[in-house]
């Protein structure tokens, strides 16, 4: 099975979740009209990243009755397109998230609460989201997929569960923002992304799919990038710095059966001895993980 993708790679206005969306809506309409089948959105693509104290004032809880999600969910239906969308969720005792929405067909399949809060350096998301519990795989139309949310990818476990959970495609949404120069022309938070999405789509014989967001906020600058790579390791596509972007572009399923049947990573993982040593390390460590 082939699946057209397209990577919005957009800059987000600041708290405005309705310019937000009537920009999301374009995208959509955009997006279909040149066959794409599935749309990626970045991280916090509804209410833009750096929102501080606003956090409170955007949380919502997702559904057909929400005025934001409303007109998506429609929009997924009447262009027979899925898409993934980043928004604040607040649940039901309060709790407000970074989480990762995919629409299809007028329903919400499912939805990834970031579960990584990096608080270090220019980044203080600890300080306003609750981090997620859950990293789960879900199945869609076009087979089982896994979401995850920038630190989410930065740190090993979170893509490696999606991949025994069965994902083949790992969809990734970051709001990565620019950091220290390279001597060729990316910087090197660039560099270094490239470089882990290529690695995972090599190590979990899996397509990775990265949309990230462009534009300023107070002082920060995010630098798009957006990429496609094969279970080879290889991008098939890759999107400018610095602009916004609609990135269109193919996968093949069949690469899956190719890449596995020469590489069986899978079939050789070993589940049960991972298993064992994690819960020795666990037990052993005096005051464990979270």
């Amino acid at each position: 099975m082939k699946i057209t993708l397209g990577l919005a790679q957009i800059s987000p206005r600041l708290g405005d979740v309705p310019a937000n969306l009537r920009e999301h809506l374009a995208r959509i309409d955009e997006a279909a009209a040149q066959g794409v089948e599935l749309l990626l959105f970045p991280e916090l693509s509804l209410t833009g990243y750096y929102l501080q104290d606003m956090v409170y004032e955007l949380g919502i809880a997702p559904g057909s009755g929400d005025p934001t999600f409303g007109p998506l969910l429609e929009a997924t239906r009447r262009h027979a397109l899925d898409l993934t969308v980043g928004f604040v969720e607040e649940d039901t005792r309060h709790r407000f998230y970074i989480s990762q929405a995919y629409l299809s067909d007028g329903a919400i399949v499912h939805v990834h609460r970031k579960a990584y809060l990096p608080t270090y350096g220019m980044f203080d998301e600890g300080r306003y989201f609750a981090w997620g519990d859950e990293v789960r795989a879900f199945d869609t139309r076009f087979g089982r997929m896994g979401m995850l949310i920038c630190e989410d990818f930065w740190h090993a476990s979170p893509p490696y569960l999606l991949w025994l959970d069965g994902a083949d495609v790992l969809l990734l949404h970051s709001a990565s923002p620019g950091r220290g120069l390279d001597e060729d022309p990316r910087l090197h938070s660039a560099r270094w992304v490239e470089m882990v999405n290529s690695a995972y789509a090599s190590l979990f014989t899996s397509f990775v799919v990265h949309c990230n967001r462009t534009g300023f906020e107070d002082g920060l600058n995010f630098w798009g990038g957006s990429t496609i790579a094969s279970p080879n390791g290889e991008f098939l596509l890759r999107g400018p710095y610095f602009e916004e972007a609609l990135l269109v572009g193919q996968i093949d399923l069949n690469q899956l059966h190719r890449t596995r049947y020469r590489l069986p990573l899978l079939r050789d993982e070993r589940t049960g001895l991972l298993s064992r040593e994690l819960a020795r390390i666990l037990n052993a460590a005096p005051h464990g993980n979270r």
